[in-house]
């Protein structure tokens, strides 16, 4: 990705479309760890494909730890790691400011929206 620039690659894997909200997803859960079909029924609107692809991505940088269970048929769970939950103080903050801040963004998009037309 951004090889020369650390601040970059780190920002660029956390603030895709997914990340961050499969991290806030996982602290909601506490302590306890999430199987895969409760994560997605948790966020409706990801597919398998992009959980998966978000969940191995998060396990690649250590922010979510995976644990298999030899089981028929076999359990897989997910929880944060101690690097997640030393991010969670700054997506929580994000995500104040978003519900701080929604009304006016939004209402500034119409705003320009009208301008465009």
């Amino acid at each position: 990705m951004f090889p020369t620039c650390p601040i970059r690659n780190v920002l660029a894997r956390i603030s895709d479309k997914w990340s961050l909200l499969v991290i806030y997803t996982l602290d909601k859960a506490g302590q306890e760890t999430i199987r895969f079909k409760k994560l997605q029924r948790e966020i409706p609107d990801i597919s398998q494909k992009m959980l998966t692809v978000t969940l191995r991505t998060l396990e690649e940088d250590g922010y979510v730890t995976r644990t298999v269970y030899p089981e028929v048929p076999p359990r897989v769970e997910y929880a944060l790691t101690p690097r997640a939950h030393s991010l969670l103080p700054h997506v929580n903050a994000l995500i104040d400011w978003a519900l701080e801040n929604a009304d006016g963004i939004m209402a500034d998009r119409r705003k320009a929206a009208a301008r465009k037309n």
